[in-house]
């Protein structure tokens, strides 16, 4: 039956004919392979095409010539043996009428000249970019020249692959450095006013289009308004978007707001946690109606109710839902079911982009599977014979695996020492900000429901528990608690990161906050601490301060902290403390110090000092019920590696596997908790 929903219209770009109105935009997972989209790479893409995404771009900033290396593990779109790998994609996607769209690039000054081939990075002007910190050489003639033919070879390469069209990635990029006075000291014809700014563009544009001919489909990625004084105004971003319209050589515009320069001014464009949904839209939607053009958006719209109100309200002709499509890649199918309600949400953790920033792979702080689908299922298969399973713990890895254990069909029950369910992350929820962890749990609670999973809580469970219940499978779950015990002497005088945020123990008037673990925990902390009105100073002995944090999610927290004057002091280490009156004495040390010698050692006279030093297990429970169990705790890792089932047998006489997830084995993160959680129970 045909739906009245407006996400689900099709849309006419074109010849193209695309099926609904929801895509993902281009984006880079980090999944190529010599840079190649090869199976890892066109499995992620495929299993949105199955779910009944319209539109799936692929390669965030794939890269057209050699002085342009990747800044992660970008596809090399400059190389011929790029076609087989995308038709490939390409074929697979179609097989499920999902079209296929490549974004092509040169970085210009957004990378850096000691990857690849060591070649000069090039831009416009001499002017460096800070995210990169890469020193242009200002681009000449001939660097034009060539860098004009290697996009549409690029391009010609992408039209043999079969693929449906291809953007142009001109943000932040060498595209964009040409359109904003900021970055382009060039004087004519390349540099000065609007249209010679535009020149670049037009010769790219016109080279494409005499390889690939008026049908083939090429849009652009760009800022309507990088919104910085002398940069690209919005008059003048809506005077480009004219001029892209009126060139008769780009098919659809794909417009965003900001820059990308710096860690704020990314995090701005692309929103984190805490931060409004949405926030451009609008602003998309205002240059659509000047252009009256096929406009495409995408930036924190995690919702189905806010992107069937972008297409419904005509601020849109295609919305993306990228990050909500690493959380869930079944959105589509969701909607077309009507159960809408059992989407995965993303909470805007932005685990994913921060960690290929920090030259990772892109993974969702909770759905294990994305970036897995090779050896890691969306949909959990039912198991042959059904198992009696016991859990201890109801924090995000305890929930996984109730719910994938459940999904294989066996009855499932779950104790828990607390009154409600969340674990560790009823702590990160109590931060504003970071309330959205929480939809981690209630999504796993209402699917576990569902299914039927007992719930037991207010129980600190004990063997004698445990065995009431003649489990065939125990999951320890149990997490973890603060560990405080690091100086010789005088560790009950510290307080943890923990008790701060919780609100057990209330912010002195001027605190010492030790971090050396390096994740969210301190700067919540130091969140509460600094709006308390207390004087405080982070201190590391780390060169520099939460690298568990990343640089995304590092941006609210220090916008906040600025103002409040916060002190960061990087390879220092905490020593000693000691009381003197209402006081503490801190001593401080430093790695880099030679060994008996102390010129640079330090005191400082605080009121607390508050430590954040990670987590000890909390496997007592686990220990206990070790020796009754058949395989006493042990894991097969090249089983729990290649995806088979566990079988190990070590006590003849055991009553019940057993086995431990996430911090309760040693102190790691959400996505870890549920990524042992998944990859244990979907054999078991």
């Amino acid at each position: 039956m045909q739906s009245n929903d407006p996400l689900l219209q099709p849309y006419q770009l074109k010849h193209l004919r695309l099926k609904n109105r929801i895509m993902t935009t281009s984006h880079e997972p980090a999944y190529p392979e010599d840079g190649m989209p090869k199976a890892r790479y066109r499995a992620y893409h495929e299993e949105r095409a199955k779910a009944g995404v319209a539109l799936t771009m692929t390669a965030g900033s794939a890269t057209v010539s050699r002085d342009s290396p990747p800044v992660f593990n970008n596809i090399l779109a400059y190389k011929d043996e790029v076609v087989p790998w995308m038709s490939e994609l390409v074929d697979a996607c179609h097989q499920h009428d999902c079209a296929v769209m490549i974004q092509l690039t040169h970085l210009g000054r957004r990378t850096g000249w000691s990857k690849g081939d060591w070649l000069p990075v090039v831009s416009p002007s001499h002017r460096r970019e800070a995210s990169h910190r890469a020193f242009p050489k200002k681009i000449e003639d001939w660097d034009i020249d060539r860098i004009v033919v290697d996009y549409a070879d690029a391009a010609q390469r992408m039209q043999a692959a079969g693929v449906d069209g291809i953007e142009l990635q001109a943000y932040g990029h060498l595209m964009d450095q040409f359109w904003s006075p900021l970055t382009n000291s060039l004087e004519a014809p390349y540099g000065g006013d609007l249209e010679n700014r535009l020149f670049f563009t037009r010769r790219v544009l016109n080279a494409i289009r005499s390889r690939v001919g008026d049908e083939f489909i090429v849009g652009v990625r760009y800022t309507a308004d990088e919104v910085i004084d002398g940069g690209i105004s919005f008059a003048e971003g809506l005077e480009i978007s004219r001029l892209l319209k009126d060139s008769g050589q780009v098919d659809f515009l794909n417009v965003i707001r900001g820059r990308i320069d710096t860690d704020a001014a990314l995090t701005d464009v692309i929103p984190v946690m805490g931060m409004k949904n949405s926030p451009h839209l609008d602003f998309a939607g205002e240059v659509r109606a000047a252009t009256g053009f096929p406009t495409f958006h995408a930036a924190k719209i995690p919702d189905v109710a806010t992107a069937r109100h972008a297409i419904a309200s005509g601020k849109l002709d295609m919305v993306g839902m990228t990050r909500a499509h690493l959380a869930d890649p079944h959105i589509v199918q969701k909607i077309i079911a009507g159960t809408e309600e059992q989407i995965r949400p993303c909470v805007g953790a932005t685990y994913c982009l921060d960690r290929i920033y920090q030259g990772g792979d892109a993974f969702c702080i909770h759905n294990a599977a994305t970036g897995r689908e090779l050896s890691m299922p969306h949909n959990i298969p039912r198991a042959e014979v059904l198992r009696k399973v016991l859990i201890i713990g109801a924090g995000p890895g305890g929930l996984e695996a109730a719910r994938v254990a459940a999904e294989r069909g066996h009855k499932v029950t779950v104790l828990e020492a607390a009154a409600d369910p969340g674990g560790q992350l009823c702590l990160t929820a109590r931060s504003f900000r970071r309330k959205e962890m929480m939809s981690i749990i209630d999504w796993r609670m209402q699917q576990c429901l569902a299914m039927g999973v007992e719930f037991h809580f207010n129980i600190w469970a004990e063997s004698k528990d445990v065995l009431c219940h003649r489990p065939d499978l125990v999951i320890v779950a149990t997490g973890g608690i603060p560990d405080v015990d690091i100086l010789q002497h005088n560790n009950h005088l510290l307080v943890s990161s923990w008790d701060i945020i919780s609100g057990a123990i209330k912010p002195a008037k001027n605190v010492l906050l030790f971090d050396d673990a390096g994740d969210h925990s301190a700067l919540q902390a130091a969140e509460i601490i600094a709006a308390s009105g207390a004087k405080l100073e982070i201190m590391t002995p780390d060169r520099t301060f939460a690298p568990q944090v990343m640089a995304m999610n590092l941006v609210p927290y220090m916008r906040e902290m600025q103002k409040k004057q916060v002190i960061f002091t990087v390879t220092y280490r905490l020593l000693a403390v000691a009381k003197q009156a209402d006081k503490i004495i801190a001593d401080i040390g430093s790695d880099y110090l030679i060994s008996g010698i102390d010129e640079g050692a330090k005191v400082r006279t605080v009121d607390q000092v508050v430590v954040n030093h990670g987590t000890l297990p909390l496997d007592e429970l686990y220990f206990q019920l070790k020796p009754l169990s058949s395989n006493l705790g042990e894991v097969n890792y090249e089983d729990l590696i290649a995806g088979r089932a566990q079988a190990i047998t070590r006590n003849q006489h055991g009553q019940f596997q057993l086995f431990r997830i996430g911090d309760a084995v040693a102190g790691r993160n959400t996505h870890a908790a549920i990524y042992d959680a998944l990859r244990l129970l979907k054999d078991l």
